[in-house]
């Protein structure tokens, strides 16, 4: 999975990057336009029940479930017409499967802001409507083209002729495509998916706050949410960047150290973040574990038992017999897959079986 961070320039989003990466990969810098060329990193989804499962089987490899984050430089307003450098950056995300937005809450005077003044639903306004008019350029073109050869009742081009049409009235009014898709039919979308629009991405925002700020993070989430109609996850960048060198252990002692100095219940972090958009693109996964490695794998929501077997081997779908399956809690609670199956808690799932996240699971099949 791939999701790109996007936004203004100085609104922190190339510390945020590093952070994420836990490294310096991304030049961080007090002026627009830093970064040129996209830097990525693969970031692991750290998820705690993975570590349990390690602990109970004695695992001698962990795999956590990952993504590829991409930064690109701050987009600025007529980026869609080609100002600046603005058409290369976009021709770089139209490839991902989700954008990160980053918004600027904090305030620094020694960070200018490109917009002069910190107003994060403005900001927001400002890059999603440079990604819709990209898209909406991009359409015109392919509704002239279907137009032509609408003229001699292809049906194709008559059906293309109606889902642009459609999609054009959209983005004319300023409408993200991803929060409509249900005006649309499966053949719509697939015809719309070829041209990799922007608007049709899911967005989750980060909300980049001072530590001060994150007192208020649950209101702010709710806030903010409610105003741009998408997830949003306060975080701060500064913090992150502060705790990059920190081991694990010394980042968990360095947080619950905060906790205790602070009314704070919850510090919001990248982990945070990460879960929220693995999430938003519709992906979730199970655990596979035994002595040589427990492992998340990564699987469409809703899939079904012979779909999450070809997340490990094509072989195991083709020849998919049985799966047998344990969920995380019952499996945890009593301490062995062994104990478990006692209870009765081990199940055998034939093909019709969807797959619930955190399941615990072991392939049947015959090649």
């Amino acid at each position: 999975m791939k999701i790109w961070i996007v936004w203004l320039p100085n609104i922190g989003k190339s510390t945020l990057f590093n952070a994420l990466t836990k490294s310096y990969a991304a030049q961080a810098a007090n002026f627009p336009f830093c970064t040129i060329e996209p830097n990525v990193g693969i970031v692991e989804v750290k998820d705690k029940r993975l570590d349990t499962l390690a602990e109970i089987s004695q695992t001698q490899k962990k795999i956590y479930a990952a993504i590829e984050f991409v930064d690109i430089a701050g987009l600025v307003k007529w980026a869609g017409k080609g100002e600046w450098l603005g058409n290369k950056f976009l021709s770089h995300i139209r490839e991902v499967d989700a954008i990160v937005q980053v918004l600027r809450y904090f305030a620094d005077s020694d960070v200018n802001h490109v917009e002069w003044e910190v107003h994060p639903t403005r900001d927001a306004e400002i890059i999603n409507t440079e990604l819709i008019f990209a898209d909406l350029q991009q359409i015109e073109k392919a509704l002239l083209q279907a137009q032509k050869k609408s003229k001699s009742k292809d049906k194709d081009a008559l059906a293309q002729l109606a889902v642009f049409s459609k999609a054009q009235k959209y983005l004319e009014q300023g409408i993200w495509l991803h929060t409509v898709m249900d005006d649309f039919s499966e053949k719509d979308y697939e015809i719309l998916r070829a041209y990799n629009l922007l608007s049709m991405k899911p967005i989750v925002y980060a909300l980049n706050v001072s530590q001060e700020d994150l007192a208020q993070a649950d209101v702010l989430e709710k806030e903010y949410s409610e105003k741009l109609l998408a997830p949003v996850r306060v975080v701060c960048a500064k913090l992150e960047e502060d705790m990059i060198e920190f081991s694990i252990q010394e980042r968990e002692e360095y947080l619950q150290d905060l906790l205790a100095r602070t009314d704070l219940g919850h510090v919001p972090t990248l982990d945070d973040l990460i879960s929220l958009a693995y999430k938003t693109v519709w992906l979730m996964y199970y655990f596979t574990t035994g002595e040589k490695e427990t492992r998340a794998r990564t699987i469409p929501i809703a899939s079904k038992a012979p779909q999450a077997a070809w997340a490990i081997h094509t072989d195991f779908e083709r020849g998919f017999i049985k799966a047998e399956v344990v969920a995380y809690d019952a499996l945890v609670t009593h301490g062995s897959r062994t104990k478990a199956k006692e209870k009765g808690l081990v199940r055998l799932e034939g093909k019709e079986y969807v797959v619930q996240d955190g399941d615990v699971m072991v392939f049947k099949f015959n090649v």
